[in-house]
């Protein structure tokens, strides 16, 4: 049987983690990308080896996709994504926590809130890497290529084949025009 608890964040709340964040993100300017990536490891590692509640090992373990994302040499991070991506992973590198981690079953509650409410701000970030990781298994097992030489570029123009594919049989169906039969300009 589970359970579920719903936390509802005021204004102050998100303005005290927006604060924290703000700080990771000052940090993550002074630290290389190596350092803050450890960091952000030696938390999930932590949090892996010693907590066994299951929402926050869930929410502690999107670490690893956003880390995956930054060393992932095909997907190609843009820099303004990259900054994004470290001053997020930078948070979980900060001395001064809301709730030590020390303490048994919530030490890691705020780290767990933390990328949750960060995960939400990446999302569009993080839905596109997916969809590149996914692209890449399909294609390295239809292709019998590795996967390692599939990037950006490929999945891009697979996108776009896909798009103009499906423009193609949509005129063939007849659905120009969003009404479903001819054209009553009959230009075309």
């Amino acid at each position: 049987m589970s359970i579920r608890i719903v936390l509802d964040l005021s204004d102050n709340d998100l303005k005290h983690f927006r604060g924290l964040a703000k700080q990771a993100v000052e940090s993550s300017k002074k630290h290389s990308q190596e350092r803050i990536i450890e960091g952000a490891h030696k938390l999930l590692d932590e949090v892996n080896e010693s907590v066994t509640s299951d929402f926050i090992r869930e929410k502690i373990g999107q670490i690893r996709i956003l880390s995956d994302m930054l060393s992932d040499e095909g997907w190609g991070l843009g820099d303004v994504g990259r900054r994004r991506v470290l001053a997020a992973l930078a948070y979980f590198n900060q001395p001064e926590d809301l709730i030590p981690d020390h303490l048994p079953g919530i030490g890691f509650l705020d780290d767990a809130i933390m990328i949750e409410l960060l995960c939400r701000e990446l999302k569009p970030e993080i839905d596109a890497y997916q969809d590149f990781v996914k692209y890449r298994e399909a294609e390295s097992a239809r292709l019998g290529k590795p996967a390692e030489e599939l990037n950006r570029g490929d999945f891009l123009k697979q996108r776009e084949r896909e798009l103009l594919s499906r423009m193609r049989r949509r005129r063939r169906r007849g659905g120009g025009g969003g009404g479903g039969g001819k054209s009553p300009f009959g230009l075309f």
